[in-house]
């Protein structure tokens, strides 16, 4: 593109910025969109690249925003914007101005998996700072990632306790309550996998122990169904009997 004084890849790139934020504008409106709308915000010389512009935006709404794309329509090609994992957490979307920043939280969690399920707080600051994040130091996107840290333990996602014993204090963070609730290991380690274009198989020691996690799960949740069925079966029961002592007399006369 000698025109413009832009390689094609740089303008590749250009396209690919402009369609993450028409796709964030998308997310937090609630609104689905469809390919001919995407298409329509992209120059015409560059329409050609349309998939692997559509590709790296995905990517990067996923790794930086905890946004994944979904096809609902593959007809008309519509899409609607989700939190990746199932997660929840919307805490953006009270704010018209903010952008998701739930990508950190998946980066955290995944990071805690993946070190033994328990980082201490400078373990977890160091392997952020490849991503450019800071304790802090504002980020552009994230904003200072400690206030986020701490809502996240409040919301119950993170878990952040005292290291036992240790003196001066120090600190590590956990899986909380609802990250447990919400996603599982094996679906971080699917979403690594795919990063690196791999299957989760290809990460044995993560893989042996996100299996027995969803086993763990699935025993759970059999235990969960066997006792709602044991209530229903009691409440069916004392409804039967509350029937019966309305409508029958069952006194005994000599």
């Amino acid at each position: 593109m000698p025109d413009t004084g832009l390689s094609l890849r740089d303008a590749i790139d250009s396209m690919v910025a402009t369609l993450v934020r028409f796709l964030l504008l998308k997310y937090r409106a609630r609104e689905p969109t469809t390919k001919a709308e995407m298409l329509s915000i992209i120059t015409k010389q560059h329409q050609d690249h349309f998939p692997e512009i559509f590709s790296k935006a995905s990517e990067c709404l996923q790794l930086i925003f905890g946004v994944d794309m979904k096809e609902v329509d593959s007809i008309n090609h519509t899409y609607i914007l989700v939190n990746t994992l199932d997660l929840t957490y919307n805490g953006t979307l009270s704010d018209e101005h903010s952008i998701p920043k739930a990508g950190l939280l998946i980066s955290i969690l995944g990071v805690i998996f993946m070190r033994g399920n328990c980082v201490s707080e400078e373990d977890i600051w160091e392997a952020l700072s490849v991503m450019g994040v800071y304790p802090g130091r504002e980020h552009f996107i994230y904003g200072e990632p400690r206030n986020l840290t701490k809502v996240w333990v409040q919301e119950q996602y993170l878990e952040y306790r005292q290291i036992p014993n240790s003196v001066p204090a120090r600190y590590e963070f956990l899986w909380g309550l609802r990250a447990h609730s919400e996603t599982s290991k094996m679906k971080i380690l699917e979403l690594l996998a795919k990063v690196n274009n791999t299957m989760p198989e290809a990460f044995p020691i993560w893989y042996e122990e996100a299996l027995r996690d969803e086993e763990e799960r699935s025993q759970a949740r059999v235990v969960v169904k066997v006792n709602e069925m044991a209530r229903a079966y009691c409440t069916a029961t004392f409804n039967t009997f509350s029937c019966l002592e309305s409508e029958t007399d069952f006194s005994l006369s000599v």
